[in-house]
């Protein structure tokens, strides 16, 4: 299938004509084709390339050797390969007024160490895979639950070869170098024991067990994920008062696609693992939604005798997800017990209902109307 030219949501020139910043999103997530589109005329730099790399590692001042008085906006991509050469991009904003934009697609060593973050001198956002909202005419549920929404694998002609490499490659190869170890079979274990936790409170004695690693090694694993931002953490929402809450948070990989190669599968419709795939897909959209418009907290709510909804969207919105054409009023039973405690505004069950209806205070919803309220701002406090 050759892929068409997707308009992305955030607005990376309108950024850039106001202050320099970091953009930082897991591989293949389309950071450099975003770039080289909506800014032609920055110049960039490509850390991984060994000749760029090599050159500023050597002598950082380089940079500012090479750029010229018309260089307002200069790309440096992959920062983290460097994180010395920032001494010399705060030097340059400060006496040249230049804005960068400084991608990546880790922050861990730039959020270890003592590295200069620019003081406050850059902003910092996110990309993700893609959204159904920039997909339009060509999203399709099936598809994206199967391969997941990285650019190149969603319209690849053979998704499942391009995840396998994906996930060995890049995951097993490059997240071992972020971890500093050489302890690669462990970590490969680990990485498919996590999958199959996705969308789920993790035990971690019983992932430390599975993966045959000390239960330390396997939260430093779990924070690797979470900086390399393969990793999802939504914190449980405690407000409730008359149900008592749990406070352990929940999982989520940032691809269902992803996931679903680590675990050994690709989920279609009807199977058991849909579900859950259904689930993890709605929380990217949540997720992008929040770093893209809102910029409002994503949490779930569990009581400690055993009710649950999927999602609570900054304090005023609960989100119950179901994989069902007909939802059932025992669906819906965590809902009314939320609903209960009188905490929030809406109460909300995205289906794969064909049209949207009431029950009682619930809505429920299609989940494209769902996602179409959602992004224009329907369901923002």
């Amino acid at each position: 299938m050759v892929a068409p030219v997707i308009e992305r949501v955030p607005d990376v020139r309108g950024w850039m004509g106001k202050k320099s910043h970091f953009l930082f999103g897991p591989r293949q997530t389309g950071k450099t084709f975003l770039i080289r589109r909506v800014l032609p005329e920055a110049r960039i730099y490509d850390l991984l390339d060994s000749s760029v790399y090599l050159a500023l590692s050597q002598r950082p001042v380089r940079l500012a050797e090479e750029l010229s008085p018309g260089d307002k906006v200069v790309v440096i991509d992959e920062v983290q390969r460097l994180p010395m050469l920032l001494d010399e991009v705060h030097r340059l904003i400060e006496q040249r007024g230049i804005r960068f934009l400084l991608t990546g697609s880790s922050a861990r060593k730039l959020r270890r160490g003592g590295v200069n973050l620019l003081g406050g001198r850059a902003r910092t956002r996110y990309l993700h895979p893609l959204t159904c909202r920039e997909l339009g005419v060509h999203f399709d549920l099936a598809r994206a639950i199967e391969r997941g929404l990285l650019p190149s694998i969603y319209f690849s002609d053979d998704p499942k070869a391009d995840l396998d490499a994906y996930t060995g490659t890049y995951l097993q190869q490059e997240i071992v170098a972020e971890a500093v170890t050489r302890n690669a079979p462990a970590f490969s274990r680990f990485l498919r024991v996590a999958a199959l936790c996705n969308a789920t409170l993790v035990n971690f004695t019983n992932v430390a067990n599975d993966a045959q690693v000390p239960r330390t090694t396997v939260y430093e694993y779990f924070e690797i994920l979470g900086d390399t931002l393969l990793l999802h953490e939504v914190p449980a929402w405690r407000l409730s008062r008359k149900r008592k809450p749990l406070a352990s948070s929940k999982y989520y990989f940032f691809d269902v696609g992803v996931a679903s190669a680590l675990q050994g599968r690709l989920v279609k419709p009807g199977t058991p693992e849909f579900g859950a795939a259904f689930e993890s897909w709605l929380l990217h959209e949540l997720i992008a939604w929040r770093d893209y418009l809102s910029d409002e907290p994503v949490h779930y709510w569990r009581s400690t005798s055993g009710f649950e909804v999927d999602f609570i969207l900054g304090g005023h919105t609960a989100v119950e997800v179901k994989a069902k054409a007909n939802v059932s009023v025992q669906d819906l039973k965590s809902l009314h017990a939320l609903a209960e405690e009188r905490k929030l505004k809406r109460y909300v069950c995205v289906s794969l209902e064909p049209r949207r209806r009431q029950v009682d205070a619930i809505t429920i919803f299609p989940y494209r109307q769902f996602l179409d309220a959602l992004w224009n701002g329907q369901f923002s406090d």
